[in-house]
């Protein structure tokens, strides 16, 4: 059962791995959908930069974080399960700054006792052309939350154990933009986590199951 103490180590500890190398794109494949659009779009000048923050914070003697749900709109992340996050505006000092704001934003996080513990490997959505950089980040207390109703249908408190779990783990075939898409998922409070957000938390998991080694020079 997780403490205070307990949390304090474990972000002790998740800070040391984000010093390791990441293993960024074998761990992203194991959740990568099928899409002729993936093998075929690369970045190129009209690229835009995007940060999502990952907030751990305890509650109920357990270590949570939260992702939300995007209402339904006109947009290829219409209705998925995401972390709060967005795109890098030039007033932001950098994307470390971007996933703070974004999160400021659509979740109402206040920011006084946010610590940033470090961030995992860039990852290039061909769907958006967005690179977005995952920004994991810890508060010693469960955050009060103020939800953008423009911007999030729902806020979900995932519990790191349930994440965790090898069974909450499938795969299913879904419509993006017309094109039929096989993407392995994460079932969590009867909810598909696909896509790049899937990605970003097997990248996560990968390094949170790694063990103690030494960073390289």
């Amino acid at each position: 059962m997780a403490t205070l103490e307990f949390f304090s180590t474990f972000t002790e500890q998740l800070t040391k791995k984000l010093t390791f190398p990441l293993p960024g794109e074998s761990a992203h494949q194991v959740m990568q959908a099928s899409s002729r659009l993936r093998l075929t779009f690369k970045p190129n000048a009209r690229t835009r930069k995007s940060a999502i923050l990952i907030l751990f914070y305890p509650h109920k003697n357990e270590i949570y974080f939260p992702l939300i749900l995007r209402p339904a709109y006109d947009g290829v992340h219409s209705g998925q399960v995401a972390f709060p996050g967005g795109r890098y505006e030039l007033t932001d000092k950098d994307l470390v700054q971007t996933a703070l704001r974004e999160a400021q934003e659509e979740i109402g996080l206040r920011l006084n006792d946010v610590k940033i513990l470090g961030c995992l490997t860039e990852l290039f959505i061909p769907a958006s052309n967005f690179y977005v950089l995952p920004v994991i980040a810890a508060m010693p207390y469960r955050p009060d939350y103020y939800p953008d109703p423009r911007e999030v249908e729902e806020i979900f408190e995932i519990k790191l154990e349930d994440i965790s779990d090898s069974d909450i783990i499938g795969s299913s075939d879904i419509q993006v933009r017309g094109e039929q898409v096989h993407a392995p998922h994460y079932m969590v409070q009867g909810y598909k986590i696909w896509g790049a957000t899937a990605m970003m938390i097997s990248e996560l998991l990968t390094v949170l199951n790694a063990p103690g080694a030494e960073p390289e020079n």
